[in-house]
Order: structure tokens, then sequence, then C-alpha cells
């Protein structure tokens, strides 16, 4: 499994919430598989998204796509950092 790990500061959380909503068929398209949305404890405008993908290869076309470049300017997004994963290890405690 392909994880996504994206670290970014958004104007307004409800903005960019509702654009991230509407994106879900075009990320589900090019092969997100699943995703949590986390904040910040301290800071309600810096978010996490993290996914499952089917490739990172797939995951590098899709946020690295013109489109989702306007995308992200219009969800109010600065300076995301993208960390594409492998999954090593999994387990429950």
């Amino acid at each position: 499994m392909e994880h996504v790990l994206i670290i970014h500061e958004v104007e307004d959380y409800e903005a960019w919430k509702k654009i991230f909503d509407d994106a879900a068929a075009i990320r589900k398209h090019a092969g997100e598989l699943s995703y949590q949305v986390l904040k910040y404890d301290n800071n309600a405008n810096k978010i996490v998204h993290f996914s499952k993908w089917t490739s990172i290869v797939k995951a590098k076309t899709f946020f690295e796509s013109p489109k989702l470049v306007e995308i992200r300017k219009q969800a109010g997004v600065k300076t995301p950092e993208f960390v594409y994963l492998e999954l090593l290890e999994a387990g429950m405690l």
C-alpha cells in the first residue's frame, strides 16, 4: 500500500474543505483509496491530509498536475509539503 502525507496551511479551513470534498471524485479516479484529514492542535488552519493510493506514480502525477496546482490556489493552500511513503509494516496493539 502506498501513502501520501501532505502538510499545508490554508487560509480558511471551511473554504478549503468544501473544495477538498468537491474534488473527491477526481481524487478517487486518480487512484486515491482512502484519506484522513487532521489538524494541528494549536492551529485549525494547519492541515494534514494522509491518504492511501494505488501507486506512488499515480499520486505524484495527480498532485503535481497543473489542474491540482490551480485547485490548491483556489482553496487557499499555502506551500504544501508532500511526502510519498511506501508501507513497510502495519499492526494493531
